[in-house]
């Protein structure tokens, strides 16, 4: 298969970008159709011609693509480039990695790309990342940094192909092995009601400015610069950042200028246009076209599980004071109002009624994983709960977790604290596997 190669130089770093075909569906054996998978390479330029622990960085999501690096930013990236040459991935479908998007999939039809949409799923990532290695790295072990969904592919990584792996970090990204998405978001759900609390505790006088905005969104039509209406649900939907490290004053600023300027009633543009940015998808659709079908479970639908699991919350309501904002839930009803999911409905609405799911995660080797994990488990995690990541930790051999309540989901974005103590523990329990020779 064809690579294709390009390096250049960026303030202390030497980038290789390196583009790779794929198959498209790697469980056929014709393997006739492909894709690009596009990778980018980071090392310290003074350290170039030196043979580097290789660390492959699994980006959360899922849909999202891999972070661009700027000079000390990402903060783990900017401690691992002193003892790692870094590879980020464009997981399939995102970034340079042939993103999915509106033009490709408004030309399948609804079961057409479901099935092309299952063909991106943590199995085929984890059999991109493996063509990636033995090629392009000679066969060379990865030690593995996942971020949230990208802790899921990690686990797949484990169950599919562990003896590509020397060590795997994981940062909030300890996924439920055998839990549906029904049984995640009764948990999550409850997380979001206690970041909402978090908020109003932090700001009280935000209630009533949010039941200002509820009563504007349910007496009239308001438009986003886009053209979508904005509707009260979808203004709720930007409880979505309450889990990040900065996310609650995120959101405090947010509708700090809600009615600013001359007229006290109606929306400011400054705060249509920032909703708008927040709940529009036209970066990444991915994340909420496949979303909930990270969960599916053989023999059972997802079924949109957050909307039904929604109904049992009325905490959620739009009549309860103070207004509650929902979290990372994907609902029915984005694909009917936000423009960029749209042309997603049909495939999203056939992913939902799925269930012949190939099993991500096999529990047999897992119990004998031999592959050192180290964990950064967020005890507030509002994302990935900490009652699954516990029972999974346990569930995966030679397994060590570092339980926080110092950093929020992000925390691996916000501070290399995260990074060095993974670190840390890592070589307290002997380092990465060596190549066997």
């Amino acid at each position: 298969m064809n690579t294709i190669s390009q390096q250049y130089k960026m303030k202390g770093m030497l980038i290789t970008n390196h583009e790779l075909e794929v198959p498209l569906d790697w469980h056929s054996s014709s393997h006739s159709d492909k894709i690009t998978l596009f990778a980018r390479e980071v090392v310290d330029v003074t350290r170039a011609d030196e043979e580097l622990p290789l660390l492959l960085f699994l980006q959360g999501g899922p849909g999202g693509k891999s972070p661009r690096p700027m000079p000390g930013s990402p903060p783990w990236m900017a401690e691992a480039l002193k003892t790692h040459r870094v590879i980020l991935i464009d997981q399939r479908g995102t970034g340079r990695s042939s993103r999915i998007d509106t033009n490709l999939i408004s030309k399948l039809s609804a079961e057409e790309g479901r099935d092309y949409l299952l063909k991106f799923r943590a199995d085929s990532i984890v059999a991109d990342c493996e063509h990636l290695r033995k090629t392009v790295y000679g066969g060379r072990l990865f030690e593995t940094l996942g971020q949230s969904y990208g802790g899921f592919i990690t686990l797949a990584y484990l169950s599919y192909a562990p003896e590509g792996l020397a060590a795997c970090y994981v940062t909030g990204g300890l996924a439920g092995l055998e839990e549906s998405a029904q049984e995640v978001y009764q948990l999550t759900y409850q997380r979001v009601i206690e970041k909402n609390q978090e908020y109003y505790a932090r700001y009280p006088e935000d209630a009533k400015v949010m039941a200002k905005i509820a009563k504007c969104l349910t007496d009239d039509k308001v438009l986003l610069p886009d053209g979508d209406q904005l509707t009260l649900e979808r203004f709720q939907s930007i409880g979505i950042l309450l889990g990040m490290g900065p996310g609650i004053d995120q959101v405090h600023w947010l509708i700090d200028e809600a009615f600013a300027g001359s007229d006290k009633n109606t929306l400011s543009d400054v705060f249509l246009e920032q909703v708008m940015n927040h709940t529009n998808y036209h970066e990444g659709p991915l994340f909420a076209v496949i979303h909930e079908s990270i969960y599916g479970q053989a023999n059972k639908k997802t079924g949109w599980a957050a909307q039904q699991l929604r109904e049992q919350f009325s905490e959620f309501d739009a009549s309860h004071s103070p207004l509650m904002l929902t979290g990372e839930m994907m609902y029915p009803w984005m694909f009917e109002q936000i423009s960029s999911l749209r042309p997603f409905a049909g495939a999203a609405i056939a992913l939902a009624d799925y269930q012949d799911y190939a099993p991500l995660y096999d529990l047999e080797k897992l119990a004998q994983n031999k592959v050192p994990v180290v964990a950064a488990v967020y005890h507030n995690d509002m994302y990935v709960p900490r009652e699954l990541s516990l029972k999974t930790a346990k569930q995966v051999a030679n397994t060590q977790v570092w339980i926080t309540n110092s950093y929020e989901h992000d925390g691996v974005r916000q501070s290399p604290e995260v990074f060095c103590k993974l670190r840390e523990l890592l070589l307290d329990q002997g380092g990465p596997l060596k190549a066997k020779k």
